[in-house]
């Protein structure tokens, strides 16, 4: 069993989730992200938030994968300083959601006074309803943003059990980890992390507090990323044990900090239903057939 804690599902197919499934994938946590182009009202992050703990938890459980998102303004987006307050506003409606399993992905991009500030905020709302954070690193200068997201987090009294800082690679691995923070690998072989890269991180450092995600997203990404590197990782002699906490179980622990994210939720799921709708809304067209299985054919590692 595999669990992808860090995919924007909301802009993937049906043929991505049953790829998912059959490869092993049980759970997917969606990062709350921008979409590509920036939104101009607050009444489209309340929509996309109510997608989150909406509709793609249900398209989800359609293809036998427990969905779970983190809240949070992202980086980006920040930058639009009078949206970005409405947005601060609306935030508290969504993190009590049930399936909402930390703030983020929150952070730097390029590192500006407004992204700074809503960095702030948003690490005190994590405080005051006690969820983990996960940080977004940035791309550009990435070792002084990885630095000083740790550092502001600190400054704000957050434990660094949890906070997830993503985006990591070979110059910032050692310093998160150091510090006690977990350190999240997108797998992104062309911009952020190949795989073949990933294996010698893990061959280095070992599984403690380290996490596989894919990130895949609207742009050139893959969804399966995370049971393509373990395959890597058991070819390259890794052992299962460690294979597993670095593509499950340490996902599983540092989420599941936030009372939201129990192993029994795929493990004890209900059977696959594809006749059940939402709001009589179904993931099925005209006269295809629904998938309805018997209990649950997951096999625990």
């Amino acid at each position: 069993m595999y669990i992808d804690p860090h995919i924007h599902v909301v802009s993937r197919t049906t043929d991505d989730y049953e790829a998912m499934r059959k490869a092993g994938i049980v759970a997917i946590i969606e990062p709350a992200f921008w979409l590509g182009q920036p939104r101009t009202e607050v009444g489209s992050f309340k929509d996309y938030f109510s997608t989150l703990v909406g509709w793609e938890r249900f398209r989800a459980s359609q293809f036998g994968i427990v969905h779970y998102c983190t809240m949070g303004l992202n980086s980006k987006e920040a930058n639009n300083e009078p949206l970005a307050e409405e947005v601060m506003e609306l935030l508290p409606l969504y993190v009590g959601k049930e399936g909402v399993v930390a703030i983020g992905e929150i952070g730097y991009d390029d590192q500006t006074e407004a992204e700074d500030k809503f960095y702030r905020l948003q690490l005190e709302l994590a405080k005051e309803v006690d969820l983990p954070v996960l940080i977004h690193t940035p791309h550009r200068d990435k070792r002084k943003g990885t630095i000083r997201s740790m550092d502001v987090s600190e400054e704000h009294g957050l434990d660094p059990q949890m906070v997830i800082v993503d985006h990591n690679n070979e110059e910032t691995v050692k310093e998160v980890l150091d510090r006690g923070y977990y350190a999240g690998f997108t797998i992104y072989p062309h911009t952020k992390m190949g795989s073949e890269r990933m294996v010698e991180i893990v061959k280095q450092y070992g599984p403690e507090r380290i996490i596989v995600n894919s990130a895949a997203d609207w742009g050139i990404s893959d969804p399966l990323a995370v049971p393509k590197t373990a395959d890597l990782m058991r070819k390259s002699g890794i052992p299962e044990d460690h294979i597993k906490l670095v593509t499950y179980q340490n996902a599983l622990t540092a989420f599941g900090q936030s009372g939201q994210m129990d192993e029994q939720d795929w493990l004890n799921a209900a059977p696959l239903d594809q006749t059940k709708k939402m709001s009589g809304n179904s993931v099925l067209r005209g006269g295809q057939t629904p998938r309805v299985e018997g209990p649950s054919d997951i096999v625990e590692n």
